[in-house]
């Protein structure tokens, strides 16, 4: 099991809740760390987000629950009439999943049986979860405060491996069918993630205004590249999906094919890795002259082959053609926009958390 910075930081809060409410009588250390559970959030922008949020919707159901029982009481039927009330208001105020469920949590809280007087009684559990959430707040701010460039960048570059390596293998004809499409799962799933820390990355603000032009820079890389990545992974799959089909195709026409496939890997390894600044600042005119893929060529040799032969089956490339050529131009997007961000940003280079 693999223990994230927040787990670590959940757990923290926890204990922090736990121990500070059993410190003072007034507050309630159960009800504490149940709001610290639904308040943390993953980025220190949701937090701020949240905090506001989830104080409204305790309020709402702090302020349902004090009216229920001050005109109902807290018969287990007119809870569940509070709860349905509350549930309403914050969903019809577009509140998230945690913020609904907090004010649930409000009701039942104070709505619950009790030999002590109302008011303080529920003056200590509103407290009781103020408490919980301020200190899920502080918690994410302070200590080990989320780093999304270095991981959104190592995932990128762990993930674009993974996938030019297997285009090697698979267009030698070497993959192990069980292996690789064990790998297609496992690498979906990680694009699908590369979206989400994108997401928590671009949320994350900058109170500098050169700071914000840099990552505004920062922010545009990040979405190419995540963009040729997958680009790169539909032509892996479209050559797993035809790879016996290739097998039929003229052998020269076979190796013309593998060779431009891999000056366009060839290509994509390289712009990472200048970007990872792995490459020497004299060398960055080589990098230029690295041979381009003549992926154009290659199309134009598969349609002749369509005009020209007999199998009608070698229509099923089409598609082949269509991802070389998306896959083509977005890599060349990324040079353009690479070349850009290192003309403007001299000796910046994303942060990759290796040394």
């Amino acid at each position: 099991m693999k223990l994230g910075a927040r787990m670590v930081k959940t757990g923290l809060a926890v204990a922090i809740a736990l121990y500070v409410g059993n410190m003072f009588d007034f507050l309630s250390p159960l009800l504490a760390a149940i709001a610290v559970i639904f308040s943390l959030q993953p980025s220190i922008f949701r937090s701020y987000q949240s905090i506001i949020e989830q104080v409204q919707g305790n309020l709402i159901g702090a302020l349902i629950a004090v009216l229920t029982v001050f005109t109902l009481g807290n018969d287990p039927f007119v809870v569940a009439f509070a709860i349905i009330v509350s549930i309403g208001i914050t969903t019809g105020m577009k509140m998230n999943e945690n913020t609904v469920s907090l004010a649930v949590v409000a009701v039942v809280a104070l709505m619950d049986s009790t030999d002590l007087t109302f008011l303080p009684f529920a003056t200590s559990r509103i407290a009781s979860m103020f408490f919980g959430i301020f200190t899920a707040f502080i918690i994410n701010l302070v200590f080990l405060p989320p780093k999304y460039e270095t991981k959104l960048f190592a995932s990128i570059d762990e993930s674009t491996r993974d996938i030019l390596q297997w285009i090697r293998v698979t267009t030698r004809k070497l993959s192990d069918e069980p292996a690789l499409k064990y790998e297609t799962t496992r690498i979906q799933d990680e694009i699908r993630r590369l979206d989400h820390t994108y997401l928590l990355y671009s949320e994350e603000r900058t109170y500098l205004k050169g700071k914000g032009f840099a990552k505004g820079r920062k922010l545009v890389v990040f979405r190419q590249l995540i963009t040729t990545t997958k680009k790169s992974f539909d032509v892996l799959k479209a050559f797993h999906r035809l790879e016996n089909k290739i097998e039929h195709i003229p052998e020269e026409f076979q190796d013309a094919l593998v060779y431009e496939l891999d000056k366009l890997v060839n290509a994509h390894e390289k712009l990472i890795l200048s970007l990872k600044g792995r490459i020497k600042q004299t060398h960055k005119q080589a990098l230029r002259r690295v041979e381009t893929p003549d992926i154009p060529l290659i199309v134009d040799r598969l349609m002749n082959e369509y005009e020209h032969g007999y199998d009608k089956d070698r229509l099923i490339f089409l598609p082949l053609a269509s991802q070389l050529m998306e896959y083509h131009y977005q890599l060349e997007k990324l040079k353009r926009l690479l070349k850009s961000y290192q003309k403007n940003s001299q000796n910046e280079y994303i942060q990759t958390g290796l040394k």
